[in-house]
């Protein structure tokens, strides 16, 4: 299988399935498209072309086939390799992931706008301004933390339904970015946070955003030099 990104620091989208298959030990070859000024004629869109319709990262390719969107990509993995049950076993806790995955998936709009997936970067300054002034900011981060919170208490953690499973991948982003930002959070969710980022699929992905220093212009809202 292949796994085609984008740039580890800024693609929080690509981050869900390359961490979900690292962690479960699923091998697959990463193919990473920078990113660029994604016009229709860029190199990005014109190499994304080859692979699918819908023009984003991320793309698995399973023996010649495309699968596009990290949810489809979730479920896909899922089905392929059913011992590593990255789904909860019990039927509704597998409901009741799937539901938080989805709610991701489709919202939390404001702080993503806000809060832009940019993990070399330490912007508290930037993240007390945005949540003084951005009320659709506090109410995403406000349901986030209410979320993680239930789910720990419910399951008991270390992961958000015991074990690790699609979901940490998939809220793995948001960790990164209030690490970058720095919001005030409670104290059970930075311990989640930690152990998130402790996570050795996590770390592997943050130490190659590190290492890629490739500054793009337009996908620094907050910071224009260096």
């Amino acid at each position: 299988m292949q796994l085609y990104i984008g740039n580890k620091n800024y693609s929080s989208w690509s981050m869900r399935p390359w961490v979900l298959m690292k962690q479960a030990g699923i091998p697959f070859e990463e193919v990473m498209l920078r990113f660029d000024a994604f016009t229709p004629d860029s190199t990005f869109k014109r190499q994304l072309a080859r692979l699918t319709p819908a023009g984003r990262v991320p793309v698995l390719i399973d023996d010649g086939f495309a699968v596009w969107d990290t949810l489809a990509i979730a479920e896909t993995l899922a089905e392929r390799f059913p011992a590593k049950q990255l789904w909860p076993a019990d039927p509704k806790a597998r409901a009741r992931a799937r539901s938080v995955c989805a709610e991701m998936h489709s919202g939390f709009s404001a702080l993503r706008s806000h809060f832009p997936m940019n993990i070399e970067a330490r912007l508290p300054e930037v993240g007390a301004k945005v949540m003084a002034e951005q009320a659709g900011v506090r109410a995403d981060l406000e349901r986030i933390v209410a979320m993680w919170t239930e789910l720990l208490r419910e399951h008991g953690g270390p992961m958000l339904f015991g074990d690790f499973s699609i979901a940490d991948a998939y809220f793995a982003p948001v960790v990164m970015r209030l690490t970058t930002y720095a919001p005030p959070l409670p104290e059970a969710i930075t311990a989640y946070m930690a152990r998130v980022q402790a996570l050795p699929g996590v770390a592997a992905w943050v130490q190659d955003a590190l290492a890629e220093k490739d500054f793009l212009d337009f996908e620094e809202p907050y910071r224009k030099q260096r």
